[in-house]
């Protein structure tokens, strides 16, 4: 298999996503709102207005879930999903750490600072940790 370090993108990003399959942004917040982390409900809603918020279109209604932790009770949290029609986005949540990441997977440009504004104000995140890969730079546009 032949393996290569994938280029990171900055705000300048829409020709090189436009000449290969997409931008996939991770987003990792630190120092959240605990409370916040845990409402299932505001994790839902973050889910269903997100897609709108960065110009996708919500193909299913998000789907979320708690976690108990397992046999790590401390692990406990929401995770959730939404399929686009671009792909998808996710997002998990540690609230006794006070910890999120999101993944935003999209085979057309969107505006990043948007997604990670919107994340960071519905979860209070105080320090974010941000990463933005190319995907698919070998991506056949016609067959």
């Amino acid at each position: 298999m032949n393996q290569k370090n994938l280029p990171l993108v900055g705000k300048n990003s829409k020709l090189a996503v436009q000449n290969a399959y997409g931008l996939h942004l991770t987003l990792d917040g630190y120092g959240c709102d605990k409370a916040k982390l845990g409402n299932m409900n505001l994790v839902f809603r973050v889910l269903d207005k997100l897609p709108e918020i960065i110009g996708m279109h919500k193909i299913t209604t998000p789907y979320v879930m708690p976690y108990d932790g397992d046999k790590k009770p401390e692990d406990w949290g929401i995770s959730g999903f939404v399929m686009i029609a671009e792909s998808h986005i996710s997002v998990h949540t540690y609230p006794e750490k006070g910890y999120v990441t999101a993944d935003v997977y999209s085979c057309n440009h969107f505006e990043s600072d948007k997604a990670i504004d919107f994340l960071a104000k519905a979860f209070g995140i105080k320090e974010i940790e941000r990463n933005e890969v190319i995907r698919g730079l070998k991506f056949p546009k016609s067959g």
